[in-house]
C-alpha cells in the first residue's frame, strides 16, 4: 500500500493599510531606513495601549466573504506569549479561539471556466494579528541587527484543512489565493518582498490515521512551495521504509541544495499560553456591518473567468492569462469598448466576439513578445486603448496586412504613435489599385520560372512561396487573398 500525503497550509499576508495594526505608524513595506516607522506602542514600551485598526479588520472580513467563510458575529484578540528578539513586547497580539472568519473553501485545478475537475480545499479559519520585526544576520559576525519597521504591521493568517495531497495542489492553491488578495486590494501579496509567506504542515500514512506532522516554514515562491512539499513527501517515505520514525519538528528550505533541513522541535499551541488581550475590547459585528463590506466586493477571478468565456468567447488559456494579469484584462476591456465605438450598430453583434479574439491574440502574443517577459502595466504602456482599438479596426477591415500590422504595432509600442497617421505617412495602407497589383504579380511570375514550373507540375505549396514574394515586393501592402487569386488566374 502506498503512503498517502496529508497537507495543510498556513498562509500569512501583510495587509495593505496606511497605518500599522495597533498604532498610527506608517505601514510601508518599502521603507529602507531601519527603525524609522516606529513608536512606543510598536516598540513595546511599558504603559502604552494599542488601538485596533478597523480597516485591517474590514479587509480580513472581505477576504473571508470572498472565500465562502462564515463571518463571526463575536470575535476578540488574544496574547500569544513567546520570546524572540524581533518581538519587542515578549508577546504577539493575535487571535486564538474566536477568529474573524472560519469554515470556508477555495476551489482549484481542473477547468476553471466550466468547473469540471475542480477540487475544493477547505479553509479552517482566517484571523488577524500583528507582524514581528525583521532580523539582519551579517555573515561572519556574532550578532544580528533588528529593525522594527515591520513590527505591528497587520498580518492576516489563513489556515486550510488538510485537504491537499501534492506539491502541485499546494502551488495552485497559493497562486489562486494571491490573485484573490490582489483583486480584493487587501494585500499586494508579493512573495519576494515577504508580503505573502507560505508554511506547510505535512504528514504521510498508509491508513486514515494522520502520520507525524512536520512543518516547513517561510516558503517565499510558488516554485519553492511545490518543490518543498514534493521533497518532504519523498524524505518521509524513505525514512518510514527504513523503519525510522518521523520527528515532529519545524524545517526550513535550502534553496541551493533544494532540500528541507531541521530547525527546531515544534511547539504545541499550549506552549504559547494564550489568554484574551486585556487592552483591547471584544468585537461584535452586526449583520448590517457585514452587508456593507459585502457591497464593496469587486469581481473575483472565478467570476471573471465565467464572464470572459460567456461575453468574449475566448479560449481557456487566453482567459487564464487575463485573469492572472488584472491590468492586462482591464486594458483588454477598454480596447473592446473603444472598438465598439468604431462599429456601426447593425454590425455590433457579429463583430464583437471576432474582434475580442483579435484583440486577445495581439495582446497575448505580439504585445507580450514586445514586453520580453516583463509584466504588462498599463501606466507604463505607451499605446492608449483608443489607438489600440483603431489598430485592431484597421486589421479587422483589411486596411492593413498582417505584415504591416507588425510594423505598425512596433512603432506604436516604442513611440505611442497613432496607427492611422503612421500608415499614411509611410504609405503602408492595403493596396487598392488592382492593375498595379497585377503588374507586380506578373513580374514575380516572370522572375521565378523554376517555381512556376514546379507549380504547374502539381507542387501546390509553391503558391505560398510566390504569394510571399509578391507581398514582399509590395512592402506588405498587398492583400494575400487577392494575390493568391491573381496567381491562380495567371498560372492555371
Amino acid at each position: 500500500m502506498k503512503y498517502k500525503p496529508t497537507i495543510g497550509l498556513e498562509i500569512h499576508a501583510e495587509l495593505k493599510t496606511n497605518s500599522k495594526m495597533f498604532c498610527s505608524c506608517r505601514n510601508d513595506p518599502d521603507e529602507k531606513k531601519p527603525n524609522y516607522n516606529v513608536c512606543p506602542i510598536c516598540m513595546g514600551h511599558p504603559g502604552t495601549l494599542p488601538v485596533a485598526n478597523e480597516e485591517a479588520i474590514k479587509k480580513v472580513i472581505k477576504t473571508g466573504l470572498a472565500l465562502n467563510c462564515k463571518i463571526s458575529e463575536n470575535s476578540k484578540f488574544d496574547r500569544k506569549n513567546y520570546f524572540y528578539p524581533d518581538l519587542p513586547k515578549g508577546y504577539q497580539i493575535s487571535q486564538y479561539d474566536m477568529p474573524l472568519c472560519e469554515k470556508g473553501f477555495l476551489e482549484i485545478g481542473g477547468n476553471p471556466s466550466t468547473g469540471s475537475g475542480r477540487k475544493r480545499i477547505g479553509i479552517t479559519r482566517i484571523h488577524l494579528e500583528e507582524d514581528t520585526g525583521s532580523l539582519s544576520h551579517s555573515e561572519g559576525e556574532n550578532y544580528s541587527l533588528v529593525s522594527l519597521n515591520r513590527a505591528g504591521i497587520p498580518l492576516m493568517e489563513l489556515v486550510t484543512e488538510p485537504d491537499i495531497t501534492s506539491g502541485k495542489e499546494a502551488k495552485l492553491f497559493a497562486e489562486e489565493l494571491q490573485m484573490i488578495f490582489r483583486y480584493l486590494g487587501v494585500s499586494d501579496a508579493d512573495m519576494e518582498k515577504g508580503q505573502m509567506r507560505v508554511e506547510v504542515n505535512i504528514s504521510i500514512s498508509k491508513d486514515k490515521k494522520f502520520g507525524t506532522k512536520v512543518e516547513i516554514k517561510n516558503l517565499n515562491s510558488f516554485r519553492v512551495v511545490q518543490k518543498a512539499v514534493d521533497f518532504e513527501i519523498k524524505r518521509q517515505e524513505e525514512l518510514l521504509k527504513k523503519g525510522e520514525k518521523i520527528v515532529q519538528e519545524t524545517r526550513g528550505w535550502h534553496d541551493k541544495k533544494e532540500i528541507t533541513f531541521s530547525q527546531r522541535e515544534k511547539e504545541d499551541s499550549h506552549d504559547y499560553r494564550y489568554f484574551p488581550e486585556p487592552d483591547l475590547p471584544p468585537m461584535h459585528f452586526k449583520e448590517e456591518y457585514i452587508i456593507n463590506i459585502k457591497n464593496t466586493m469587486p469581481e473575483l477571478p472565478e467570476q471573471k473567468r465565467e464572464r470572459f468565456k460567456k461575453e468574449f468567447g475566448l479560449e481557456e488559456n487566453q482567459i487564464e492569462v487575463f485573469v492572472k494579469n488584472k491590468d492586462l484584462s482591464e486594458y483588454f476591456e477598454k480596447v473592446i469598448s473603444e472598438f465598439e465605438e468604431w462599429t456601426p450598430e447593425e454590425e455590433k453583434g457579429e463583430s464583437h466576439k471576432k474582434a475580442s479574439k483579435l484583440v486577445a491574440n495581439y495582446l497575448i502574443s505580439d504585445v507580450q513578445g514586445l514586453l520580453q517577459g516583463k509584466e504588462f502595466v498599463e501606466t507604463e504602456f505607451k499605446i492608449t486603448a483608443e489607438n489600440f482599438a483603431e489598430f485592431i479596426k484597421m486589421i479587422y477591415k483589411n486596411e492593413i496586412s498582417s505584415k504591416v500590422a507588425k510594423m505598425v504595432l512596433l512603432d506604436m509600442f516604442n513611440t505611442g504613435s497613432d496607427p492611422s497617421q503612421f500608415v499614411k505617412e509611410n504609405n503602408l495602407g492595403q493596396m487598392t489599385d488592382d492593375s498595379e497589383l497585377e503588374k507586380i504579380v506578373k513580374d514575380i511570375v516572370k522572375k521565378n520560372s523554376k517555381p512556376v514550373e514546379d507549380y504547374k507540375s502539381g507542387k501546390q505549396n509553391v503558391l505560398q512561396f510566390l504569394t510571399g514574394q509578391v507581398i514582399k515586393e509590395s512592402r506588405g501592402t498587398a492583400n494575400p487573398d487577392k494575390v493568391r487569386e491573381l496567381l491562380k488566374k495567371i498560372l492555371d
